[in-house]
C-alpha cells in the first residue's frame, strides 16, 4: 500500500503532462499531414501558371514566378478536341451516375426488404465479386463489348460496363436495413404496392445515400482511363483523360501544359468535394450502419 501511494503522485503528473500535449500534438500531426498531402497538388499548380521555360528551374518554387496564364490558354485554343474530350467525359459521367444511382437503389432495396429463394447465395457471391481485381474483368468485358454488343469506339462502351457496381448495391443495402419497416407496413395497409413503397416512400428519404453513391460514381467514371483507353480508338471519341496523353510526345514532354491539362480535369472533382464534402464523411457511416 505505502509503494502505490508513493507511485501515485508520479502516475497523476504523467497524466497531466500527457494530457497538456496530446492536443497540441494531435494538431502538429494533421497539419503535417496535410501539408504532406497539399503539396503535390500545389506544386502542380504553381508550374501549370508559370512559362514552360521555367518548369525546370532549380531550387523549385513555391510561387508562380514569372506568372502566365499561357499553359491554358494553349490547352483551350491549340488543341481543338479538348471541347469535344471535355464533353465525352461529361457525357459519360453523369449517365453514368444516374443509371448506376437508380439501379443500385433498386438492387440494394431488393436484398433488404424482398424475401426471394437465393437471396443470401446471391448477396455473398455479389460480395465476393467485390474481390475481384478490376483487371481481371478486362478481358471478359471487352469480348461482350466488341462480339456482342459490336460498340467498340463508341461511348456506350463505356457506359454499360459501369451501370451498376456490387459496392453501390452494398451500400444501399446497408442503408435501406437502418429504415424501419413499419414505414413499409403502413404504405402496404394503406393499399401501396412495392413500386409505389420504393419510389414515393424510400427513395426520398434515401437522399444522403443516393447522393453519395452519385458522388462516388461520378468521380469514378470522370477519372477513369484503363476501360476508355481499351475500347476508345478514334481521337474524337476520347474522354479528357485519354485526351491530356496527347499533351505528352514521343521525345519530349511539355509538363507546364500536362499539368495545365490535368488541372482542368481536377476542377470538377474538387468543387464537388468542396461542395458535398459532408456527405463523403457520411458514406462512412452509411456503408457500416449494420451487419450483412
Amino acid at each position: 500500500m505505502a509503494v502505490a501511494a508513493r507511485r501515485l503522485p508520479r502516475y497523476r503528473e504523467e497524466v497531466i503532462w500527457w494530457d497538456r500535449i496530446k492536443i497540441p500534438l494531435f494538431y502538429a500531426v494533421l497539419i503535417g499531414w496535410t501539408i504532406v498531402c497539399i503539396t503535390p497538388f500545389w506544386l502542380s499548380l504553381v508550374y501549370s501558371l508559370m512559362p514552360k521555360e521555367h518548369v525546370f528551374d532549380m531550387p523549385p518554387k513555391l510561387w508562380p514566378h514569372p506568372f502566365s496564364l499561357d499553359n491554358y490558354r494553349v490547352v483551350v485554343t491549340t488543341f481543338e478536341l479538348f471541347p469535344r474530350w471535355l464533353l465525352n467525359s461529361t457525357l459519360i459521367a453523369v449517365v453514368v451516375t444516374i443509371v448506376r444511382t437508380i439501379f443500385c437503389a433498386m438492387g440494394g432495396y431488393a436484398f433488404a426488404r424482398l424475401r426471394f429463394p437465393g437471396r443470401n447465395l446471391l448477396f455473398i457471391l455479389m460480395l465476393a465479386s467485390m474481390m475481384i481485381p478490376p483487371q481481371v474483368t478486362l478481358v471478359p468485358n471487352y469480348l461482350i463489348i466488341a462480339k456482342v454488343f459490336h460498340l467498340l469506339d463508341n461511348l456506350l462502351a463505356v457506359i454499360l460496363p459501369g451501370i451498376t457496381t456490387a459496392f453501390g448495391v452494398f451500400m444501399m443495402t446497408q442503408f435501406y436495413k437502418s429504415i424501419p419497416v413499419e414505414l413499409e407496413e403502413a404504405a402496404l395497409i394503406d393499399g401501396a404496392n412495392r413500386f409505389q413503397i420504393f419510389f414515393r416512400i424510400i427513395l426520398p428519404i434515401s437522399r444522403a445515400a443516393l447522393i453519395t453513391l452519385a458522388l462516388f460514381t461520378f468521380q469514378g467514371s470522370w477519372n477513369e482511363f484503363m476501360w476508355p483507353l481499351i475500347v476508345l480508338q478514334t481521337p474524337e471519341n476520347f474522354t479528357l483523360p485519354l485526351g491530356l496523353k496527347w499533351f505528352q510526345s514521343e521525345y519530349y514532354t511539355l509538363y507546364s501544359i500536362v499539368l495545365a491539362g490535368s488541372l482542368f480535369n481536377s476542377l470538377p472533382i474538387i468543387i464537388i468535394f468542396f461542395v458535398f464534402q459532408r456527405y463523403f464523411i457520411r458514406s462512412i457511416a452509411v456503408t457500416g450502419l449494420k451487419g450483412v
